[in-house]
């Protein structure tokens, strides 16, 4: 196996109970990510990680694999994403049978389950935008809006520019920044299980303009997501 994309959807979300399988604009809000990936035709195979049997039988009914259901401790409120992808590369290589060290594959992509605005052009070009570098991770970003050099900070009730430094800098003489899109990352399997790490060491940017990008992290957000995507897709 080449490559294979994680969706990693536990289930028991608190801020927005069922948010993996909710619906959104009419579908449950995985059919989006797992349909992408499916469409991309990069991936050997297109797997979700869950401990949620609905979650399971959702993500089955798309299309998507469910070889094994996720263990209790990486299913808690502590486990963290590099935690759940090295539960997932250990589980295949037991099943591959190819031997102890041996990757069950070279590429892999961790995909959220709430990225509704993922597509699978965009799984397409991180896949070879990565396999044509010689950087071990991609991550998709969104330019700041606003230059975060001239952010402030409250402290003691009164508000401080946190790099005053900056005050008379044009705005275009600032260097932009950029945060994490938070819809997929690609990266090369080896350096991962030597790193454990996700993000970090030799990254390349993936550009997504903002109205790709959508934080999904409340029902406010939720709603918000529905909105722009309906105009986004004359729906």
């Amino acid at each position: 196996m080449r490559s294979a994309a994680i969706i990693t959807a536990r289930g028991g979300s608190k801020r927005i109970p069922g948010k993996n399988i909710r619906e959104f604009c009419g579908r449950p809000i995985i059919a989006y990510s797992i349909e992408a990936a499916l469409s991309s035709g990069v991936f050997d195979t297109v797997m979700v990680s869950t401990d949620d049997e609905k979650i399971a039988d959702t993500a089955l009914s798309l299309g998507a694999q469910v070889p094994f259901m996720r263990s209790a401790k990486t299913s808690d409120d502590f486990a963290t994403t590099a935690d759940v992808l090295m539960e997932v590369i250990s589980r295949y290589a037991e099943l591959s049978g190819e031997g102890e060290g041996i990757l069950p594959f070279e590429y892999g992509c961790c995909i959220y389950p709430t990225a509704p605005f993922i597509t699978a052009e965009r799984l397409r070009e991180g896949f070879h935008r990565l396999e044509e570098s010689d950087a071990n991770t991609l991550v998709p970003v969104v330019r700041y809006s606003y230059p975060i050099q001239r952010s402030m900070v409250v402290r003691d009730g009164y508000a401080e520019l946190a790099w005053p430094e900056y005050a008379g800098t044009r705005s275009q003489d600032l260097e932009p920044h950029y945060h994490d899109a938070g819809q997929f990352y690609f990266f090369r399997t080896e350096p991962f299980v030597r790193n454990k790490v996700l993000l970090g060491g030799k990254m390349i940017p993936l550009e997504l303009p903002d109205a790709e990008v959508q934080d999904i992290d409340t029902p406010e957000d939720f709603a918000a997501a529905e909105v722009k995507y309906r105009i986004l897709h004359g729906s």
